[in-house]
């Protein structure tokens, strides 16, 4: 996707290569070697120093830490809004300058825009216990005309795909999804050829997961009736793929029908490249240290996966044959706190929310969404 807009705000980003935390699967296990720093885009930073060095001209003034928030006000360029409940989902619109921002545990879906007051959209109720709540997002295939949207909710007796139209109550579109003690986070994506990508957790159930007759632990493709979508593997089913525990997001390039789902797998993390029509099989990359994987961004070159409870991004570089080349990287660590959700917007920015008053340390402008540009790096050689 090309780039329309520069960087809005500045991107400080740190480098790092990680070392045992993140891994291919068994056969492909081998040692990074240490990988330079990105320079910092924003601005001064602070100084540590407690005198001036000698090559520092008398009197010349030294870098100032960046300005702070100040209640809801953030001096940070890169933030969209802030003061939300925890983010559960973003789905950007058309025009790459406003997103829709859902609230896990409220349920309130927002429309933002930098400089401008969010506006409410819709309130689904939700149960946002046991993981659950809003944790999904996905524009109608015709949202230029229509202004639908689709939700996926946790309910007191199921999670469920809900489709809403702005100051209307929310419809049903997909129910019955399994509710358990835990799995019940989902993730949506609209597929780029009029269907919808659902990802359903286990509801804490493993073996639901490969089950063929429950909706809990798979991929689903459904129209905008929940009905299986034309063009499935199996034309009566909106089965595509079986095998998830807790997905996190789901993201891809739909010209090249190459999809990635974030999941949270017992003792560790992990990505996993689809194939529709086959089980979901062994991860494209895991990270043994449970970094917790949230949404994430993609493009034909790059896979940015939201950390939780790492507070960062992890940057992968696909090749077209699912393996990855060059060196991956960690970027923004705490920086922003804990990532919730990624999503990438038709001019290619990167928007993310965060989750820092759910178990984080939150600055007196949390929770927000910030829209940066692409984090680049790690173009060695094939690994």
């Amino acid at each position: 996707m090309g780039r329309t807009r520069a960087l809005v705000g500045a991107f400080a980003v740190l480098g790092i290569v990680l070392s045992g935390c993140a891994e291919f699967p068994d056969e492909h296990n081998r040692p990074f070697a240490e990988q330079p720093s990105l320079a910092p885009q924003a601005g001064p930073q602070p100084s540590f120093e407690s005198e001036a060095p000698p090559s520092e001209a008398p009197g010349e003034a030294k870098p100032q830490p960046p300005a702070q928030p100040v209640g809801c006000e953030d001096p940070d360029p890169a933030v969209i809004t802030t003061c939300l409940d925890p983010v559960g989902a973003i789905a950007v619109l058309p025009d790459g300058q406003s997103a829709l921002v859902g609230e896990r545990s409220t349920g309130r879906v927002l429309r933002v825009k930098k400089g401008a007051k969010p506006v409410e959209l819709a309130q689904i109720p939700v149960d946002a216990s046991s993981g659950g709540g809003l944790t999904g997002l996905a524009l109608s295939p015709t949202y230029h005309e229509d202004e639908l949207f689709y939700a996926y909710v946790t309910t007191g007796s199921d999670n469920r795909v809900v489709r809403v139209a702005s100051g209307d109550s929310p419809k049903p579109v997909l129910t019955g999804i399994p509710k358990g003690a835990t799995g019940n986070s989902g993730a949506l994506l609209d597929d780029g050829k009029g269907a919808l990508l659902v990802a359903t957790g286990n509801a804490g159930d493993p073996a639901g997961a490969t089950d063929p007759s429950t909706l809990s632990g798979k991929l689903l493709r459904v129209d905008g009736f929940g009905k299986p979508a034309e063009g499935n593997p199996q034309r009566d089913s909106p089965v595509v793929t079986s095998g998830l525990n807790e997905p996190t997001g789901i993201c891809g390039t739909a010209a090249l029908s190459m999809f990635w789902v974030t999941d949270r797998n017992g003792g560790k993390d992990s990505l996993h490249q689809v194939k529709f029509g086959e089980p979901l099989g062994n991860p494209a990359w895991t990270w043994s240290d449970r970094p917790g994987v949230s949404g994430c961004a993609a493009d034909p070159s790059t896979v940015i996966v939201a950390l939780r409870d790492a507070s960062a991004l992890y940057t992968l570089h696909p090749a077209p044959d699912g393996s990855f080349t060059g060196q991956p990287t960690k970027v923004l660590e705490n920086r922003y706190g804990r990532f919730a959700t990624a999503a990438l917007a038709p001019d290619g920015m990167v928007w993310l929310g965060t989750t820092n008053r759910d178990g984080g340390r939150p600055v007196p402008s949390d929770d927000r969404v910030l829209r940066l540009e692409p984090p680049t790096g790690g173009t060695a050689g094939k690994d």
